[in-house]
């Protein structure tokens, strides 16, 4: 019997033009180039902005604010650029504005979210062979676990490499809607169903390492879709297609989706909401995960 998800039926899932990994280096431009590109700056005013710069002794970027020309955020994105750092505006790229990592990657929210991301490298990522996907735990909904999963994954995909967001949570997903990204045509309920669609992986054009897997359309029995042996063999495939993989996952008090979810992947990481979340529903979920031989890696407590 062949393989259900050999290499060849997952190219076929996604986007190929769109997923292979750009080689070619980006010709490198002045803060001033960009901003003045940004902002249509004509012959005059640069010459303002260069002789404010010079009289003054301030950074193109500032003698630019000062004058009125641009603004924090435009000097904020040239700094990106020039860096290769990904960076959207907030309200200007159709991301939500969850997404702090994307739209405010200076905020301490976003610096929070790197402090995090380095601990996992240590702790999952630095030293394994095949490295785990990493599910994202909560004991009751409201906790902020798919605004976790989402930033947390944004974070990694503003590292070399790429990067995969998948939705598991069959029951009340929200991960297409954080990224505007169409969630009809097929996902990961499409695919353990065996109604796969072509291009069911997408990439998130504003943030160039980021892809994402959405639920699909919602099914009436995720718990079983998730028992299937085909989810276990496809986070193996996916495993060897994306340096991290991050799953968002039901709330426990929903079900044993969350704890399935992580036993397959290898790795969990449980959020709690300060001033919300019960102690004893903590321990419920360790104990129900335990069971399965994911490693917890840690609990975060959200005060979001």
């Amino acid at each position: 019997m062949n393989h259900p998800f050999t290499a060849s039926r997952l190219d076929a899932l996604e986007d190929k033009s769109e997923f292979k990994e750009t080689q070619s280096a980006a010709v490198e431009r002045s803060i001033g180039d960009i901003i003045r590109e940004a902002n249509n700056l004509s012959t005059e005013q640069i010459e303002q902005i260069l002789h404010y710069q010079k009289e003054n002794g301030v950074l193109f970027g500032e003698a630019a604010v000062a004058l009125g020309f641009a603004n924090a955020d435009d000097v904020m994105s040239a700094l990106a650029q020039q860096f290769h750092y990904p960076y959207a505006t907030e309200g200007k790229t159709g991301l939500s504005a969850e997404l702090v990592v994307a739209n405010s990657p200076f905020s301490e929210q976003a610096e929070a979210f790197r402090t995090i991301r380095s601990h996992l490298i240590m702790k999952i990522y630095s030293s394994a062979s095949v490295r785990p996907a990493l599910a994202v735990l909560s004991p009751d909904s409201g906790d902020g676990k798919t605004y976790f999963a989402a930033n947390l994954a944004a974070t990694f995909s503003q590292l070399p490499g790429r990067t995969l967001l998948i939705d598991a949570d069959m029951r009340h997903p929200r991960i297409h809607d954080l990224f505007a990204l169409p969630n009809r045509s097929g996902g990961l309920s499409s695919i353990l169903s065996g109604r796969t669609a072509t291009k069911v992986i997408q990439h998130v054009p504003q943030l160039p390492n980021l892809y994402v897997l959405p639920v699909g359309p919602t099914p009436p029995n995720p718990l079983e879709l998730l028992e299937r042996p085909a989810f276990d063999l496809l986070l193996r495939e996916l495993k060897t297609k994306f340096d991290r993989i991050i799953v968002d996952t039901p709330a426990s008090s929903l079900g044993t989706d969350g704890a399935v979810i992580a036993a397959r992947c290898g790795a969990g990481l449980i959020i709690a909401r300060q001033d919300k979340s019960q102690l004893d529903a903590i321990e419920n979920l360790v104990r129900t995960v335990q069971i399965g031989s994911a490693q917890i890696v840690g609990t975060v407590i959200n005060e979001f």
